[in-house]
């Protein structure tokens, strides 16, 4: 039986990146709100409780029944998770008397303690609450302490319950991997064995199992997620999975055929549309972000539907949901408000009447992409940036039309073959090219000009959540406006977006 950490979620915004590092030690786990109910069964090795925004003193404060988990599994709390298990159990939590937040000093009173197993003296750990702990239950010892806090972190004598008051998976706390994996092996002896190899195996086989003779329909998007997943159930089904690549009339230049043939490259069975004129038709005369979105949204359920229906006896729709999504619907929160009408393939099991089967649905983005590569993708594409899935349609502000589709394209290609040409293209999560509604006054040769803007973002980071502007060449952004405006008709002057998210966000529309 595959070994597993249960993570409880209280509503931290470092809830996810708990799990990400602990997927980095090669430990699968899985992030669950606090107020569901889990089995406990012989796989589960270990539970984490995460951090939160609120106090253990509100009286509405999250609440977890851990009788059938404390003293019984080994058990970390972490900031709000620490304070929980000091709180419920005989201790003091109070307000602080100076918040402590950011950089810390640690220093280690138990060498011995297995949670510290070879963590250096004094290391920097990352501290985020306003409450402390001033007091711990009768049975506990303090194990680390700060400057401010004595109580940083905390062993249960008789039993492998932990606390920290400071944060071990972010990047600040130096050690952090290490507090993790000593908990991880030493505390809840874990393997360390969930690797992508591992996922393959298991997957493919478990796919076999419950796919057996069935149809498999999948729509192809030409990116990482629905590409790996395809390959997945491709070495499990073969040629009873088919994939359908639409092209909108909104993707990149050339990206239809280029992806298409890369797709047949890697043995899949597959089918293009080209519904160019159908999403254009539709699209006329709205300018409207949203009403575009649902457009293209629609549109694409049409479509897929209509090519799914000439595949006979089909039997399951396949999805490339990845983990966050999964999260995401079901989070300590509740379900998210707004869901992208773009994301996926919404609407068609019902309509369709199939099952759905997800195969990526337990990993992480950085794990697709592993996966891929242990599966022998091509690199160039799995490490293609994101692309929204409606296209260039939410890059062009206003109305979309062929003519506007065709400037936006020759501009996107300078910008991206640039990229890849000065090895820039993999240092950046994200590039986009925008065309705005507006015209400006400029000169070419001795003539004036009154022609369109087009804006250049190129942006860094990890998840898409957060995200700062690249900082590029000076140079290369001086020879790609050059080139645009001198390649590209109809654009007379480039723009750099240089705003951040937050208060930006990636794309403009």
């Amino acid at each position: 039986m595959a070994e597993k950490i249960l993570i409880f979620d209280f509503g931290s915004q470092y809830t996810q990146l708990i799990g990400r590092r602990l997927r980095e030690l090669n430990v699968y786990c899985e992030i669950h709100p606090y107020n569901k109910t889990v089995a406990l069964d012989d796989s589960v090795k270990g539970v984490v409780l995460s951090g939160s925004p609120y106090s253990v003193r509100e009286a509405d404060a999250p609440q977890l029944n851990l009788q059938p988990i404390k003293g019984r599994l080994p058990l970390l709390g972490v900031c709000y998770g620490a304070q929980y298990l000091a709180h419920h159990f005989g201790g003091a939590v109070q307000r602080s008397d100076s918040r402590e937040y950011g950089r810390a000093q640690l220093s280690v009173k138990d060498a011995d303690s297995p949670l510290l197993k070879d963590v250096a003296t004094n290391s920097q750990v990352w501290m985020s609450h306003g409450d402390t702990i001033t007091a711990l239950p009768h049975n506990a010892r303090v194990i680390a302490s700060t400057a401010d806090v004595d109580n940083a972190a905390f062993a249960i004598t008789g039993e492998p319950t932990y606390g920290l008051q400071f944060h071990p998976e972010v990047y600040h706390s130096t050690e952090g991997m290490k507090i993790l994996q000593n908990f991880v092996k030493d505390v809840c002896g874990c393997r360390c064995d969930w690797t992508p190899e591992s996922f393959i195996e298991n997957t493919v086989n478990a796919l076999k199992d419950t796919l057996g003779n069935d149809k498999v329909v999948l729509g192809l998007s030409g990116g990482v997620d629905s590409s790996v997943a395809a390959m997945l159930l491709h070495h499990a089904i073969g040629a009873n999975l088919h994939c359908i690549f639409v092209d909108n009339g909104l993707l990149r230049k050339n990206e239809f055929a280029e992806v298409l043939e890369s797709y047949r490259d890697m043995g899949l069975n597959i089918t293009g549309v080209d519904a160019t004129v159908d999403f254009l038709s539709a699209l006329v005369d709205v300018s409207d972000p949203e009403k575009k979105r649902k457009i293209i949204g629609r549109m694409f359920i049409e479509v897929f539907d209509r090519e799914a229906y000439k595949i006979e006896n089909v039997k399951w729709l396949a999805q490339g949901t990845i983990y966050p999504d999964v999260i995401e619907s079901v989070s300590v929160h509740g379900p998210s408000a707004t869901i992208k009408s773009h994301h996926n393939v919404g609407g068609l099991p019902d309509r369709m009447n199939l099952r759905v089967v997800e195969p990526l649905r337990s990993l992480f983005k950085d794990e697709v992409r592993r996966v891929g590569m242990a599966l022998g993708m091509k690199p160039e594409l799995l490490r293609r940036h994101p692309f929204p899935g409606p296209g260039l349609a939410v890059r062009i502000s206003g109305e979309v039309s062929k003519e506007k589709v065709a400037i936006l394209q020759e501009a996107d290609a300078i910008f991206i073959t640039g990229l890849r040409t000065a090895n820039l293209y993999d240092r950046v999560w994200q590039a986009a090219t925008i065309l705005l509604p507006v015209k400006s006054v400029g000169v070419m040769g001795d003539e004036r000009t009154y022609e369109s803007t087009i804006v250049l973002r190129a942006v860094t980071s990890t998840d898409g959540m957060t995200a700062d502007w690249a900082r590029l060449p000076d140079d290369f952004l001086a020879n790609v406006s050059n080139d645009i405006i001198n390649k590209v008709k109809s654009v007379n002057r480039v723009l750099y977006d240089i705003s951040s998210k937050p208060p930006a966000t990636i794309e403009w529309e």
